[in-house]
């Protein structure tokens, strides 16, 4: 049998990955979910992945890209002039308001850690990563607060369905802020 080389081939049982968990939940991802989605043999989804924790990995690391992208494009988290708790108000309201389903999926992949022990140092990355950036601007104590509330006001966004209140955000952070 001719093997056929195909390069894109990993990429695209993540994004297939992404998609399952998307449309189905955690729950609903195995390596049949996503062959079928990808198109592509099963088989192949354990050669890249062996076990669906490194897949939820993958999936994880990839969707992170999402809010990175969003932090990147906020200048004013590294401008010392900026008001940080109306910089940082105004990106989770240009996060939250952007795709739902891929905000949600991000949020699911987070938290599965709490059960994956897997994905934890990947949820942990985000983690550090932002409070990195924050600590450029504040104390790191002051700046992981800062993450936690962040994680707070986007579940509470999306499990009571409300809307994202940027003027109480920008107070809340200015409260954490002002110690």
């Amino acid at each position: 049998m001719v093997r056929r080389y195909d390069p894109e081939r990993r990429q695209r049982i993540i994004d297939a990955a992404i998609r399952v968990v998307g449309e189905k939940g955690i729950a609903g991802l195995s390596h049949r979910s996503v062959a079928a989605e990808a198109d592509v043999p099963l088989g192949s989804t354990t050669y890249h992945f062996s076990t669906l924790d490194e897949l939820l990995v993958a999936a994880l690391r990839q969707a992170n890209e999402g809010f990175a992208k969003v932090v990147a494009a906020r200048g004013g988290l590294r401008d010392d002039r900026a008001d940080l708790a109306g910089e940082l108000a105004g990106l989770l309201g240009e996060w939250l308001s952007g795709d739902r389903a891929g905000v949600e999926l991000e949020c699911e992949l987070y938290l599965a850690a709490l059960r994956r022990p897997a994905l934890r140092p990947v949820a942990a990355e985000w983690a550090e990563g932002v409070a990195e950036l924050l600590g450029a601007r504040t104390d790191a104590v002051t700046a992981r607060a800062l993450v936690a509330v962040m994680d707070g006001m986007c579940l509470q966004v999306l499990l009571t369905g409300g809307a994202y209140d940027e003027g109480f955000a920008r107070e809340v952070f200015g409260r954490v802020l002002r110690g």
